[in-house]
């Protein structure tokens, strides 16, 4: 058996912070409402809370997600609309707010997403985060038929999209938040 990237643990891991002119509360209550995601994801276009009390751990969201064509093209990844689930794991007011993806059996699997705000002089620190210990259900399937100069080039392109998506939705928040 031969060692593949994808068998790297973390196989993902990314963060990025924005200053925001709001308080901590402030931030956290746009944040924590994964059904304005599609205010501020470049790919979650909302959706619908479909088992426990909304926002708060345990709490699952059914996601409604739009993929363009030109997104890593070269890769085999679901285009166009297709749905998620993920179980909130972490729901501090103010503080921190996660949510880990699920399989469709409703699964955890090793991918976490999460907002943290810290205190700043002016407002606050948004940070956002993703990491993916071992590889989802759906990374194993887009890799399958790669080889593994393309599996590595898919993590180093997928990475590149993951920051740049970072980078978009906290600017998004921000401009929410404040009102822009």
């Amino acid at each position: 058996m031969t060692n593949s990237i994808i068998d790297s643990t973390p196989l993902f891991e990314v963060r990025a912070d924005i200053p925001v002119a709001a308080t901590a509360q402030e931030i956290y209550d746009v944040v924590s409402d994964l059904t304005r995601s599609g205010e501020w994801s470049p790919e979650c276009q909302g959706g619908e809370w479909i088992a426990g009390e909304p926002s708060s751990v345990g709490a699952i969201f059914r996601g409604e997600n739009l993929r363009a064509e030109d997104v890593v093209g070269w890769a085999p990844l679901v285009r166009g609309t297709w749905y998620t689930e993920a179980r909130i794991t972490a729901a501090e007011p103010g503080r921190t707010f996660r949510w880990m993806m699920l399989t469709h059996a409703q699964e955890d699997q090793e991918s976490i997403w999460g907002f943290d705000i810290e205190p700043a002089e002016q407002g606050s620190v948004l940070v956002h985060h993703f990491r993916m210990g071992k590889a989802t259900a759906g990374i194993h399937k887009i890799v399958a038929d790669l080889d593994e100069v393309q599996r590595k080039q898919f993590i180093t392109d997928w990475t590149e999209k993951l920051e740049q998506d970072l980078d978009a939705t906290l600017a998004r928040i921000r401009d929410v938040v404040e009102g822009r």
